[in-house]
């Protein structure tokens, strides 16, 4: 029997605002639509905060036995500077001061985005469309949403009409926002005078003579309008209703709320059952921005070479302090709090570690069956990472008792709890045993040996300086020595 038959999960759904048992459109399927990059520059610590929030969502729904099609996009053409319907395409610009042809910076952009989500451990989706791949999908939609009455087409540009379809529908259902307050608080805008209202949004938009990437269509020749392609990516392979649809949260208006209407004018029904958003990241209690330096990419990370941190952090470390944060609450990066969380990540490693040494009992005295519900009930709670992750630090307490002979297992219970901690540990959570398969090494062990020898040596020496001074270079690094009957040994904190 799965797992899903036999545990309640709750999703809080930004849509009402509310924690709602999840029930998918067709038992023992997931359709999860998630909103990429756009392919311009670098991805950003903001964006793998994100982007790992569903990669655990989706981890979670497999280790539950659902069959998940996770469809996450490439965003390479239509994305507008400042998110409006007039200004240069982000893409295009960068092209242009680059001296590039745009799918040049589209390949190298993508490319750094698959690396950095590689290298912190994240699982591919099952598909992941691109926007220039679904041109004429979303010519299509545009037709029939003009069919339906809600769209116009001014000089070549087509725009969605708001102020009609509120009439009948409810822009601002998940954002919120009533639209009479937001036209009474919109000012016009040069460039705007094709438009009905200020807060109609392009569909399609006629590209300029210096405009490089643009399409034929029954209108002109252009490109789609940014939220279009969500629109035709999601439906085309998760279907007009589908399950999940996620983001950050600074997409939830416009452009989620662009998605519903779209949907809405399109099909006469609302796309998505559960919209999920992701908070923010910050850098030291500050906005992360290039422009005044509290900026830090992720690969910055693993290498230390940074202004900001006072080392180097392994991918696993970095995403196991992301992960004890709530996925809809905001996080501050600091040094402080990824040298704390290394600390946890460490003890996490050395328990899981430590469970191929633990033998069975005829009896036990922990209580095995409700530690393992209470893990599963933290992550059936909207995803709660921290929570789990408290559970799995009670699971560390319980192998330090079975180690020091202080409490027993049954060979059931504790098949029980190795198999609980590998399988959120590494499954869901998404961690790599890093401390055995690099920091813990042959060659690192080899290296403390040397160390703690020439330590007896000097302390055979009374060179006592010498003695300390090794000692407390390797504290500094993160190894403990400890001193006993039998010799000296180390452990990694």
């Amino acid at each position: 029997m799965p797992l899903y038959k036999t545990q309640t999960l709750k999703i809080y759904n930004s849509l009402s605002g509310e924690k709602e048992t999840f029930t998918p459109i067709h038992e023992g399927n997931v359709g999860m639509y998630v909103c990429g990059p756009t392919v311009y520059s670098n991805v950003h610590l903001g964006n793998v905060r994100t982007f790992m929030s569903f990669d655990v969502i989706f981890r979670y729904f497999l280790h539950l036995g659902y069959k998940t099609r996770y469809v996450r996009n490439i965003t390479d053409v239509g994305h507008i500077v400042d998110d409006v319907d007039d200004g240069e395409d982000k893409i295009a610009k960068k092209a242009r001061l680059e001296q590039l042809e745009p799918m040049e910076v589209v390949q190298q952009y993508t490319v750094d985005f698959h690396d950095i989500l590689s290298l912190f451990g994240f699982l591919p989706p099952s598909i992941e469309p691109t926007a220039t791949g679904h041109i004429i999908e979303q010519i299509e939609i545009v037709k029939k949403i003009i069919d339906n009455g809600f769209a116009y087409e001014v000089n070549g540009s087509v725009y969605f009409d708001v102020v009609k379809y509120n009439k009948t529908n409810n822009y601002g259902i998940l954002s919120g926002r009533n639209i009479e307050d937001m036209l009474a608080n919109t000012r016009d805008l040069d460039g705007q005078s094709d438009k009905k209202n200020a807060q109609d949004f392009a569909l399609w938009k006629k590209a300029e003579p210096q405009h490089i990437m643009r399409w034929p269509s029954p209108w002109s020749d252009g490109f789609p309008g940014w939220h279009l392609e969500c629109t035709a990516m999601s439906t085309k392979y998760l279907g007009n209703h589908f399950d999940i649809h996620g983001g950050g949260m600074d997409l939830k208006f416009p452009h989620h709320e662009c998605e519903i209407a779209q949907n809405q004018a399109c099909t006469g029904h609302t796309p998505v059952n559960y919209w999920m958003h992701a908070n923010m990241l910050t850098l030291n209690g500050k906005k992360m921005a290039k422009s005044t330096g509290n900026n830090i990419l992720p690969r910055e990370i693993i290498t230390g070479e940074n202004p900001i941190l006072s080392k180097a952090f392994s991918p696993s470390v970095a995403r196991f302090f992301m992960l004890q944060a709530h996925y809809r609450s905001n996080l501050d990066f600091t040094n402080d709090a990824i040298l704390a969380a290394e600390k946890g990540f460490y003890r996490l490693m050395e328990a899981v570690d430590g469970l191929a040494a633990i033998t069975a009992s005829a009896t036990s005295t922990l209580d095995i069956s409700s530690w393992r519900q209470s893990c599963y009930d933290a992550m059936n709670d909207d995803f709660n990472s921290p929570i789990l992750i408290a559970q799995l630090f009670e699971g560390v307490r319980f192998i330090n008792l079975l180690k020091d002979n202080s409490a027993t297992l049954t060979a059931e219970d504790l098949k029980t709890l190795k198999t609980l901690m590998h399988s959120f540990v590494f499954d869901v959570l998404g961690l790599k045993d890093e401390k055995a398969v690099g920091n813990n090494n042959e060659k690192l062990e080899g290296v403390v040996h040397m160390l703690i020898g020439m330590r007896n040596e000097a302390r055979a020496n009374k060179d006592f300086a010498m003695s300390d001074q090794i000692r407390d270079q390797l504290i500094a690094l993160g190894i403990q020595l400890k001193d006993g009957k039998e010799g000296t040994t180390f452990s990694i904190q």
